[in-house]
């Protein structure tokens, strides 16, 4: 037996991730029906059945609303366990316990134990798990050794056939908000997705959910009626409820998600028989706002990637704003975030954005007749720039046009958009970041065909610029409204030239259309 370290196990963990396409079917080992038998395997059927399980499926916000649930819980004094998808960063960051990754030292002691169950007992009728049912089972393995009071688990993928849907008896189930997402998998109508969804739902289980397109809610009430259980619906929290205090995760959707938390963080404590807990939010909530606890859960909670900004450690001046959005409606609550974000720097120097008459949920920048010095001053000496990836199974004219739309409603369009390949590889956990002296080769060897693809849906809907730069003939990227650039280092590398160039000029880079490449800035900014 060879090294048994850290880096040994993600090598490990790397030959379970399948090269096929996601959805086809071809590998026994991903197949559901197999996942009571690893169960059996690992040991875990008595104790999985006794483990109080809160159970989150969602085509958005599944991930902050199991964060949210953690946090709560936490700060009301439970052991918590969660486990999330994917990583950013390390893989150790899909299993927390009382709100921190597990210990190398944990996880090496459950991933070999486990790794040689499955080698001992597998053959031909039970192949290895695939990637992340294995990963599904040492969260369960190390939640159990680690006798949380409460696991929280975040389904992958779907719900129906997703390897945490082999629990059997939540003690709550929540939906967050639906839309179109793996529908290759899933379905290409918001009815069958919920359907995938609604999966999770378990007989005499209670489940809440969000508010939801009309197509989506019919399918979620009618699945929980068929089990006979009554599905509540939540409404966005109301912020007077935090008694002056903030969440710390932005964006008006994350209110949604904060409600649904607050709903199954309650109606837990409640299944737990925990009486002092009830009569503490019962009492809270009477006088008008949520228990402290609560309140301190939904401040502090804290999530990677997710509407987040990051000031550049080597140069001021470049600051970037994260969120992994990959579907229309993540890439509009992304536009959202972002435009609030915008929005303060020019109340930090002074200016009041006005609504626009689109709505109160858009508001525009508008510069009165005092400001626009001001305001062309700020537009001088500050760029919006785009660092943009997505996955070939994904639309990029679906998911642009949001994003694209809301930033020019709200008067904050984009000066630049750089399509860059990523750096993650989808056949091992554990990414080597290309060093200078190697940067040329992977640049040479990469095939930028889709990033070119993704550019000329982009400038299809923005083609006023393209004009421009042809009047210009713009031969700099900062000059170009798009570019593809050959990649991530090579882009990050051109910001930071840009802004040590030009040092009055401060850069604000969103980075989004994928968790990958949200991972990757950050890895790279850690470096």
């Amino acid at each position: 037996m060879g090294a048994r370290d850290y880096p040994a196990a993600l090598e490990a963990l790397s030959t379970l991730i399948t090269k096929r396409t996601r959805g086809d079917g071809s590998n026994r080992g991903d197949a559901f029906d197999l996942m009571p038998r690893y169960v059996q395997v690992a040991g875990l059927e008595e104790p999985l059945s006794k483990m109080s399980v809160i159970h989150v499926a969602g085509t958005k916000g599944k991930g902050s609303t199991c964060t949210f649930s953690e946090s709560i819980l936490g700060e009301c004094g439970y052991k918590t366990g969660l486990f999330t998808s994917p990583h950013l960063i390390d893989v150790r960051e899909r299993f927390k316990i009382n709100r921190q990754n597990v210990s190398e030292h944990v996880f090496l002691k459950h991933f070999w134990w486990c790794w040689d169950q499955f080698k001992m007992n597998v053959g031909t009728d039970l192949p290895m798990p695939t990637y992340f049912r294995f990963l599904t089972l040492l969260a369960f393995r190390i939640f159990i050794d680690e006798k949380v009071d409460v696991a929280i688990l975040e389904v992958g993928l779907g719900g129906r056939f997703d390897a945490t849907n082999v629990v059997r008896t939540p003690t709550v189930c929540g939906i967050a908000s639906l839309g179109f997402d793996h529908m290759e998998i899933l379905g290409h109508t918001l009815a069958a997705i919920a359907g995938e969804k609604a999966g999770i739902f378990k007989a005499g289980t209670p489940a809440f959910t969000v508010g939801q397109e009309k197509e989506a809610m019919d399918v979620l009430q009618m699945k929980a009626s068929e089990l006979d259980i009554r599905l509540q619906v939540v409404s966005p929290l109301n912020e007077k409820l935090l008694n002056g205090s903030k969440l710390s995760m932005e964006g008006d959707h994350q209110l949604s998600n904060a409600a649904l938390a607050v709903a199954l963080c309650r109606c837990w404590a409640e299944r737990q028989k925990d009486e002092k807990h009830v009569t503490m939010f019962d009492e809270a909530i009477s006088m008008g706002h949520l228990p402290e606890p609560y309140i301190k859960g939904l401040v502090n909670a804290r999530f990677l990637g997710r509407a987040q900004h990051v000031q550049d450690p080597e140069v001021q001046g470049l600051s970037f704003f994260l969120d992994g959005a990959h579907s229309p409606e993540s890439m509009e609550a992304c536009g959202k975030w972002f435009c609030s974000a915008m929005r303060k720097l020019y109340q930090m120097k002074g200016i009041q954005p006005e609504v626009s008459a689109m709505g109160k949920n858009e508001p525009v920048i508008h510069a009165s007749c005092d400001s626009s010095a001001l305001v062309q001053n700020m537009e001088q000496s500050s760029k919006r720039v785009l660092l943009f990836n997505c996955m070939p199974q994904r639309d990029p004219s679906l998911l642009l046009p949001p994003l694209i739309n809301l930033c020019d409603i709200n008067g904050l369009p984009f000066h630049h958009a750089m399509f860059v390949p990523g750096l993650s590889s989808y056949v091992k956990v554990n990414v080597d970041l290309p060093v200078a002296s190697k940067a040329k080769t992977v640049e040479n060897d990469t095939d930028l065909s889709w990033q070119y693809s993704v550019q000329r849906v982009w400038d299809s809907f923005t083609p006023a610029t393209t004009e421009v730069e042809i009047q210009k003939k713009a031969t700099e990227w900062y000059e170009l409204h798009s570019c593809v650039i050959p990649s991530l280092p090579a882009a990050l590398d051109l910001l930071r030239q840009y802004c040590r160039e030009h040092s009055s000029l401060k850069l604000q880079v969103l980075v989004t259309g994928s968790l990958h490449l949200v991972g990757d800035v950050l890895r790279l900014l850690k470096r």
